[in-house]
């Protein structure tokens, strides 16, 4: 039986380990042997796996040269950690471009080398391009999130297929028991989920807050509080939005708000897919996510919720107050999205997914 060897930079609650971990629960349904490099610093999707874990040792840093020298050492660490299976029947599954010391021991090992590809986004530039050349040698096959990523970021030499993300078991079983329809009644909360960069439109959401004051805004990052109050120290923020640090369990914010919005910058961070887009319709919430990239195969304006610029801070008003006084337009969007979220099918995934490794 093949033991599958999977690989992830940096362990932590945002969306590429929690795909990963979706992906080895359907390894270990089938009965596969799976092992995995990342990291063990600090808790994250891959933690409590029945999976056994190989720590990298890999922290993050603010110093970008820190960090790059981190990042290099890690990746020597994890060749040398890959090439312990060099005698053993193994797939190598690489997540993400970041651990490229994995794929060059699986393909110095002759192993079959399979990437799955989550971001377009990636800076520098000459990493990024360096990153891609690593696959482009080293990948026996290549998994894209979306379309639109395999048209941006795809290596015509490499074997590729578009596997859209799905929501695990777990996830689906518990939002719904947690169900309950939604209306429009007061008062009406918006909650984002992301990283603690400005990229991702943190900022915007605050001003969002500041000019909805009758609207509640939940604002979950991935970040602890020491880290959310060094940012915002400088910022009056208002009354009606609420700050909470990184989060093991996200159903509770999910049962309890009735818009879910991505405000991630159009030219400065991609959206490749967008899993709480997926997550938020799961509990038959619409949605608001940027007019480009993975989100435009997910969300449909004025069926399931809409795609709007984040720069376009009027549209975005005006839509959520849209949706927060008007309970039949909010309760057709809201039918729309759980019926949407029926197309990511995980037995599909699964499939699919077991299909590569076999």
């Amino acid at each position: 039986m093949k033991k599958i060897i999977c690989s992830h930079l940096y362990n932590d609650f945002s969306g590429s380990p929690l795909v990963l971990s979706t992906i080895i629960k359907s390894f270990r349904k089938k009965g596969l042997p799976v092992e995995i490099i990342t990291s063990t610093e600090s808790p994250g999707f891959l933690t409590d796996l029945d999976a056994n874990i190989i720590s990298n040792q890999y922290q993050f840093v603010d110093n970008r040269y820190l960090r790059l020298v981190r990042f290099l050492i890690c990746q020597v660490k994890m060749f040398f950690q890959t090439l312990q299976f060099r005698q053993e029947d193994v797939v190598i599954y690489v997540n993400t471009l970041l651990p490229f010391g994995v794929a060059l021991a699986g393909k110095l090992m002759g192993k079959k080398v399979i990437y799955h590809f989550h971001e377009t986004s990636l800076n520098p530039i000459i990493l990024k391009r360096f990153l891609k050349w690593i696959a482009s040698i080293t990948a026996s096959e290549i998994v894209y999130v979306s379309e639109f990523l395999k048209a941006q970021e795809g290596i015509p030499q490499v074997p590729a297929k578009v596997i859209y993300n799905c929501l695990s078991d777990e996830f689906i079983n518990t939002a719904k028991s947690n169900f309950v329809e939604r209306t429009n009644n007061e008062p009406f909360k918006v909650l984002m989920l992301c990283s603690l960069k400005t990229y991702k439109g943190v900022l915007q959401f605050v001003n969002l807050a500041e000019k909805l004051p009758d609207i509640k805004f939940d604002l979950v990052l991935n970040a602890t509080s020491e880290e959310i109050n060094t940012f915002f120290h400088k910022n009056v923020l208002p009354k009606n939005l609420r700050l909470f640090p990184k989060q093991s369990n996200v159903h509770p914010f999910y049962k309890r708000s009735n818009l879910v919005i991505n405000l991630s910058h159009p030219e400065k961070w991609i959206e490749t897919f967008g899993m709480t887009l997926l997550e938020a319709m799961q509990y038959g919430l619409p949605v608001i996510a940027p007019p480009i990239g993975g989100p435009t195969e997910i969300v449909t304006s004025g069926f399931n919720g809409y795609l709007i610029d984040q720069r376009n801070e009027l549209e975005l008003i005006k839509k959520i107050e849209k949706m927060a006084t008007n309970k039949r337009h909010y309760l057709s969007l809201s039918k729309n999205a759980i019926r949407y979220v029926e197309k990511f099918k995980k037995e599909d995934v699964e499939e699919r997914v077991l299909g590569l490794v076999g």
